[in-house]
């Protein structure tokens, strides 16, 4: 991955925003990209290249309709192999809701997502804790601090063998817990899990949702974004 600042012709990140068919906030998430300074780059599910960016984020929605499992049918689309293939050299990646399913069907994120407890459509503003800083999309938040960003799933129930729970636990690799009540039934309160090199994020909430106050979901979010350009100014 070329670091941001060595392209004497850039003077900013590009962050990719993947759109497949279906996805509903991949704007959002663009305008959050904006809303920090960075340049967002659009990027079609069925292409392969990732057009040299710094960072890609995979945005929330219904790929493909849902069809089969959440993320299911996505993860076989070029765009999600040429992702899988660009973490490998430790671009960032996060995973927002349909984008957290689709890497976890991608064997980027261990688990599953999975239909909710109670089997409704959850939305509503989430109060978050959050547990480690060491991810490239996290360094700017403290390790503890209580944020609120907004949840909308009806697949949100994040799942996995003991075994696994345990490595995530012991690893320092959940990332964000429920507070004030679980959503979903999420094992051990799990709102968000990162790999072992900390560069790949998936989070149920959306964090393109509370970066501006006049949405009024507060600006909890915004640093979820700010992160990734302090992680990719710092080489980390």
């Amino acid at each position: 991955m070329d670091a941001v600042g060595t392209d004497a012709t850039r003077t900013t990140a590009r962050i990719g925003v993947v759109t497949f068919p279906g996805s509903l906030d991949d704007r959002d998430a663009a305008l959050a990209v904006r809303s920090v300074g960075a340049e967002p780059v659009a990027l079609w599910h069925g292409d392969d290249d990732l057009a040299g960016v710094d960072a890609v984020i995979l945005p929330g929605g219904f790929s493909y309709g849902d069809y089969l499992r959440a993320g299911a049918i996505a993860r076989f689309s070029p765009m999600v192999a040429a992702i899988v293939a660009a973490t490998a050299d430790g671009v960032p990646t996060l995973g927002i809701c349909n984008g957290f399913q689709v890497l976890c069907e991608a064997g980027l994120l261990p688990g599953a997502l999975t239909r909710n407890v109670g089997l409704h459509f959850v939305c509503r503003d989430q109060r978050l804790r959050v547990e480690t800083t060491a991810t490239a999309w996290t360094r700017n938040y403290q390790t503890g601090e209580e944020i609120v960003i907004p949840v909308k799933h009806g697949d949100g129930r994040f799942v996995a063998s003991p075994e696994v729970l345990a490595e995530l636990a012991a690893q320092d690799r959940i990332v964000l817990r429920y507070l004030g009540g679980n959503p979903n039934g999420s094992a051990d309160d799990i709102a968000g899990v990162c790999n072992a090199e900390r560069t790949v994020m998936g989070l149920m909430p959306h964090p393109e949702h509370a970066v501006d106050e006049l949405t009024g979901s507060g600006l909890d979010g915004l640093r979820m974004f700010t992160s990734v350009l302090t992680s990719l100014l710092t080489h980390v």
